[in-house]
């Protein structure tokens, strides 16, 4: 759709009840808001979205950033930020480190993954998760300082982080672990679903193979959400050349729009299927659960995955881009709906804590384990309430909350 003719915000609103109600997704099923009243595009965009009803929860997918933040993530594959991620959506204590971006200011500074937060500038941790705000973790310009105190114990330690722009690695860990039974699983780490992982994932998968590696494991307890098309291309180096064709994903429109339904197919890939996946699970967690359920058996360990099966062809006008509810996605035997997320095979809580890829990380070793037995590990724990749970849009900086359709 092109752009408002003009970015005063009387325009701009007129511009986005039009799309609104050409596009989203639910323009059928509530009342049009009318634009005059509203003093700026975020409020008369707030008051679109959907309530929820007694099957679809409230929108709380739909939003608006900056052309030039979601060029730069989706384009560039880049972003601005310090690179630390910490244990927001599950609101404990202790607030830990729960990912560093390995090109970033975080992982420059020698924060690990484990390290307990006691302050963020000098905001003691306690009242941050108290208050659920966890908004000083995203910079609005490069050169922002964050001063993080690490520790927990009698000694601790402050680090100063400085906002940068940085390059993501979407895969930031692809080895072969070595089984006590002999076997060898391919592990992978997936946080960001943009363009710029399809090569490292397709290397990883090559590096599987050549090690002999019969079994697989994928970590994507802390992805974010990304683009389908990213998302079909890992699920094809899973499902191997015999799948080739077969729907990965189906994007269902309003009624307006009802032949509007695009498919996104699994490719050709080199190599053997992998008959059955491991998948490392949390609140954060989004489409290729379902996607790949009709071609291999998947083996969840770890959290109720986020409920978001919804995503956007996003629009951008007046400097912004306008990611709005457009669809919904199913697989290809029609599966979808999981607004409350999809549980576990095996609930194996999270700790924060140990390396990612080490045999004997929490999750990592429950999915080991369970490829070697067939059973998940004694006094599996009850997770947390996925996202899906909460009210809050974001409660962390990088999470984008849904499926780009490119």
């Amino acid at each position: 759709m092109s752009p408002a003719a003009a970015c005063d915000v009387a325009t701009q609103n007129d511009w986005l009840r039009g799309y609104m109600d050409d596009w989203y997704l639910w323009s059928d099923a509530s009342a049009i808001p009318e634009p005059a009243g509203y003093d700026s595009v975020q409020a008369y965009f707030e008051a679109w979205r959907y309530p929820g009803d007694a099957v679809v929860p409230r929108d709380r997918w739909s939003y608006i950033e900056s052309t030039a933040a979601y060029t730069q993530f989706f384009g560039e594959g880049k972003t601005l930020g310090y690179g630390l991620f910490v244990n927001g959506i599950e609101l404990t204590l202790p607030l830990k480190v729960r990912y560093v971006e390995p090109l970033s200011p975080a992982a420059a500074a020698g924060i690990r993954r484990g390290d307990t937060i006691v302050a963020l500038n000098g905001r003691p941790a306690d009242d941050i998760v108290a208050h659920d705000d966890f908004s000083v973790l995203s910079p609005a310009h490069e050169g922002d300082v964050l001063q993080v105190e690490l520790g927990g114990g009698a000694v601790t330690t402050s680090v100063r982080l400085q906002a940068v722009t940085y390059d993501l690695q979407p895969v930031s860990v692809a080895k072969v672990l070595d089984m006590p039974n002999g076997a060898k699983a391919g592990y992978l780490v997936l946080k960001d679903f943009i363009t710029q992982a399809e090569a490292p994932l397709a290397d990883a998968f090559r590096q599987f193979r050549a090690a002999g590696a019969t079994e697989l494991i994928i970590d994507l307890r802390y992805n974010g959400g990304g683009r389908v098309s990213t998302s079909a291309a890992l699920a094809s180096l899973v499902s191997g050349a015999a799948q080739a064709g077969q729907v990965f994903a189906e994007l269902r429109y309003n009624a307006k729009h009802a032949g509007a339904i695009s498919r996104f197919t699994l490719s050709s890939a080199p190599g053997p299927a992998y008959p059955r996946v491991v998948v490392l699970t949390g609140a954060r967690t989004w489409l290729v659960v379902n996607g790949l359920k009709p071609f291999a058996e998947v083996i969840t360990v770890g959290g109720t995955t986020c409920g978001k099966p919804f995503g956007f062809n996003p629009t951008a006008s007046c400097g912004n881009t306008f990611s709005a509810v457009n669809f919904e996605s199913v697989n290809a035997l029609g599966q979808g709906r999981y607004y409350s997320g999809i549980a576990p095979t095996c609930a194996v809580a999270d700790d924060f804590s140990g390396q990612l890829g080490d045999p004997a990380e929490r999750l990592t070793a429950a999915a080991a384990g369970y490829l070697q037995t067939g059973a998940c590990p004694a006094g599996s724990a009850t997770t947390v309430a996925p996202r899906g749970a909460r009210s809050r849009a974001a409660a962390e900086p990088g999470d984008r909350r849904g499926m780009w359709a490119d």
